[in-house]
């Protein structure tokens, strides 16, 4: 789905107005983003629609921090489809399961420690342990989409036994 199409979708639920003035721009403005651009340019029409703009962002800096927060304004969070490693089915498995051992461990270590110093959690600690479980989600996630595509689908290498 295009940019302006998903927008369009979405403001069809709210309507044009509506958005328009919560953002303090123009009706004409919000349908223009609503429109199918001429051309290949999503920038031809000179008025580039802000989820085009979120996604030149991203391109340009590589900084993923910007997607997640976009995810965490939709009460979500953003994870990258995992890459394909390279190696055989059972190193694959192994490498991942230990991954996400690892993240929880951590997670939980953030936990213990941010208690037992005082028995109360701090908005920092807070922070420290929001911080371990993204990485544990995102580990888990991955994990999760790999087996969903089929990676571990593969018979096990008994060549390595």
């Amino acid at each position: 789905m295009k940019a302006w199409e998903v927008l369009r979708d979405a403001v069809d639920e709210v309507g044009v107005k509506a958005v328009a003035a919560r953002l303090k721009v123009s009706s004409a403005l919000v349908y223009k983003w609503c429109n199918e651009p001429p051309g290949e340019d999503p920038d031809a029409s000179g008025a580039l629609n802000p989820l085009d703009r979120m996604r030149i962002i991203y391109e340009v800096t590589r900084d993923r921090r910007v997607v997640n927060w976009l995810c965490s304004a939709a009460s979500g969070f953003f994870v990258m489809n995992p890459a394909v490693e390279a190696g055989s089915r059972d190193e694959l498995l192994l490498g991942v399961t230990q991954r996400v051992v690892e993240e929880f461990g951590a997670l939980l270590s953030d936990i213990s420690r941010s208690i037992a110093n005082d028995g109360r959690i701090t908005p920092e600690e807070a922070d420290t342990i929001r911080q371990s479980w993204e990485k544990l989600k995102f580990h888990a996630e991955s994990f999760v989409v790999a087996c969903e595509r089929g990676v571990y689908d593969r018979p096990p290498d008994k060549s390595r036994r």
